[in-house]
């Protein structure tokens, strides 16, 4: 049986030059698939993303798809005395009735839902071991001086409490001063992994409190950088997890302790 390479010689000396060459273009460009040059890229052969606001405007973001999966995952989490950033539609979402005291963290004195002002940086005015539960997403990575935030995080949990949290890693970020002022914050600081975020938490958590686990595959992301809603794919597509294209990243950490 003639093999590739045999093949290959045979035409190399049996066909004109011009004509081989031609072959063997041919040949690299058609065994892609699909085929180099060929692929249909439609809409999204544009330099501009369909959406600059993470497609809110056309449906739910795709990230916002993963958090509600992770948090619905953990709602038995989510009860007592509970702590969320900037507004508790999570809280009251995922909580409901096991929920008997909620409080909303924010940076901004004039925010009408927070009951604590403060940075998690620097946060002396918020009493130790007081929550159960602490749902905090995509806010980590606003903050430049994360070790000292997940220091507090642990801080102000009750023992047995835990952390829910999730953070970016492939996204579309906004430029400086671009973003809402009132979240209190105009610099995006960090992108996270797997691996960091492993990292950032194991200083001050125990390991086996820690849960880190990541949502997204290649389409996901390519839809969210371009700004598509969660309603303009599937389930399955949504669903198909691929660890190379993290689009979102999950946290659950656990203070040591018994929750009373």
């Amino acid at each position: 049986m003639i093999n590739n390479q045999q093949l290959k010689l045979i035409a190399q000396q049996t066909l004109p030059s011009d004509v081989f060459h031609w072959l063997k273009t041919q040949w690299k460009t058609y065994k892609h698939d699909p085929p180099i040059g060929k692929v249909h890229l439609g809409d999204l052969r544009r330099l501009k993303p369909i959406s600059d606001n993470w497609g809110i405007e056309r449906g739910q973001p795709i990230d916002r798809y993963y958090i509600e999966n992770f948090l619905a995952s953990y709602s038995d989490d989510i009860q007592g005395s509970v702590l969320e950033i900037a507004d508790n539609s999570y809280t009251q979402k995922f909580g409901g009735n096991k929920v008997t005291k909620s409080d909303v963290l924010h940076v901004i004195e004039d925010n009408p839902k927070a009951t604590i002002v403060g940075d998690l940086t620097d946060a002396p005015q918020i009493p130790s071991d007081i929550f159960d539960c602490f749902i905090l997403t995509q806010t980590l990575q606003y903050l430049y001086d994360v070790r000292s935030a997940v220091k507090t995080i642990y801080r102000i949990l009750k023992p047995g409490g835990v952390l829910l949290a999730t953070l970016p890693n492939l996204t579309p970020i906004l430029e400086p001063g671009k973003d809402d002022k009132s979240w209190g914050s105009s610099c995006w600081y960090w992108g996270f992994t797997t691996a960091s975020a492993q990292r950032l938490f194991l200083e001050t958590f125990p390991k086996e409190n820690i849960q880190v686990e990541t949502y997204g595959n290649v389409l996901a992301a390519t839809a969210f950088l371009e700004g598509l809603s969660s309603q303009e794919l599937s389930p399955k597509e949504l669903n198909y997890y691929d660890p190379s294209y993290q689009v979102l990243i999950t946290v659950r950490a656990v203070k040591p302790g018994v929750r009373q």
